[in-house]
C-alpha cells in the first residue's frame, strides 16, 4: 500500500476535514535552502538534525530554513541581483511576498549555518561570518531584536539574490496543525565561507551527498521529511554543484493530500499513492 497511513487522532482530523467538518490551519509563507559545496566525489549538501523536541519535523534531517518574519517585506533591505517582482514571476508571488520568501531564505540561512549570501557590493561577497561579533548578530536575528533590514545596513551589506537559484515549491498537507507554503532555493557555498554547528534548533550537522543521504534514510540510519527526500532524489542527478545551479526548473506546487486507500486515510503525492521516490 502507497503513501503514509494517519493512525489514530491525525487520522481522525483527516477524516473531519475530508467530510468539512474541520477546516485546515492556513499555510504561513516559508522559504528552505539547499546549501552546496564540491565534495570528494561529487555535490554534497549541508543538513541539519532538528532536535527531537522541536514542535515541526521532530529528528529530521532538514535543509536550513523558517517562516517568512514580516520585516523580511521590509523595502529598506539592501539588494542586488534579480528583483523580487523577477522572483515573484518564478514562485507565483507577488512582489512584497518574493521578497519576503528571498530575505528569508538568506536570514535563515545564516542563523540556521552561519553561511551569508551577501557582500559589500553587488559583485562580491563576505568571505569570512566566524567571530563573536557575527554569533552576536546571529542571535540577535534569531530573537528578533534584530531586523535582516538593520543588520545588513549597519555591517554596509547587500543581499545577494543572484546567488539563489529557485528549485521547488511545497505545501504541508492540510492535515497537519502547522503548516507552511515553502519554496526552496538551491545557493553554492560563497568561497572562504564555512558552516559551523550553531546550535538552536538542530542538534547535529552534516555535509553528504545526496545520493548517500537517500540510502541512509533508505536503511532507516535517518529521518527525512518527503520534501526532502524527493529533493535529495532531484539533485543525485547532478554530480557537480555548476550542474545544479544550471539546471532549468519549472517550478510546480507540490501539496500531498489526504485520502482513502483501501479503506484506510493515508497522505499521497501521487495518482498512484507513490510518495517520496526519488
Amino acid at each position: 500500500m502507497g503513501g503514509i497511513p494517519l493512525p489514530g487522532e491525525l487520522g481522525e482530523r483527516a477524516r473531519d476535514i475530508l467530510a468539512g467538518r474541520v477546516e485546515p490551519v492556513p499555510a504561513r509563507d516559508a522559504a528552505t535552502v539547499v546549501i552546496l559545496r564540491e565534495g570528494p566525489r561529487s555535490a554534497e549538501v549541508y543538513l541539519l538534525r532538528r532536535k527531537a523536541s522541536m514542535a515541526f519535523a521532530a529528528g529530521a534531517y532538514v535543509f536550513p530554513g523558517g517562516s517568512v518574519d514580516p520585516r523580511d517585506t521590509d523595502q529598506a533591505v539592501a539588494w542586488a541581483g534579480p528583483s523580487p517582482a523577477a522572483w515573484g514571476e518564478v514562485f507565483r508571488a507577488d512582489g512584497a511576498t518574493a521578497r519576503g520568501l528571498v530575505c528569508a531564505a538568506v536570514r535563515e540561512t545564516f542563523e540556521e549555518s552561519g553561511v551569508l549570501l551577501a557582500g559589500p557590493s553587488e559583485d562580491s561577497v563576505v568571505a569570512d561570518t566566524t567571530g563573536d561579533e557575527w554569533e552576536a548578530d546571529r542571535l540577535a536575528l534569531i530573537d528578533r531584536s534584530l531586523s535582516f533590514a538593520d543588520f545588513l545596513d549597519r555591517r554596509g551589506l547587500v543581499l545577494r539574490s543572484d546567488l539563489l537559484r529557485p528549485w521547488a515549491h511545497w505545501i504541508t498537507p492540510e492535515v497537519e496543525q502547522r503548516r507552511f507554503d515553502t519554496r526552496f532555493f538551491v545557493a553554492a557555498l560563497p568561497p572562504g565561507q564555512r558552516t559551523r554547528d550553531v546550535g538552536g534548533e538542530a542538534d547535529q550537522v552534516a555535509w553528504v551527498r545526496p545520493a548517500d543521504a537517500l540510502d541512509r534514510a533508505r536503511n532507516g540510519e535517518i529521518f527525512l521529511m518527503p520534501p526532502t527526500y524527493r529533493t535529495l532524489g532531484e539533485l543525485s542527478a547532478y554530480e557537480k554543484v555548476p550542474d545544479v545551479l544550471a539546471a532549468e526548473r519549472e517550478i510546480v506546487t507540490l501539496m500531498p493530500k489526504i485520502a482513502e486507500v483501501n479503506g484506510e486515510i493515508h497522505i499521497v503525492l501521487d495518482d498512484d499513492y507513490r510518495f517520496g521516490a526519488a
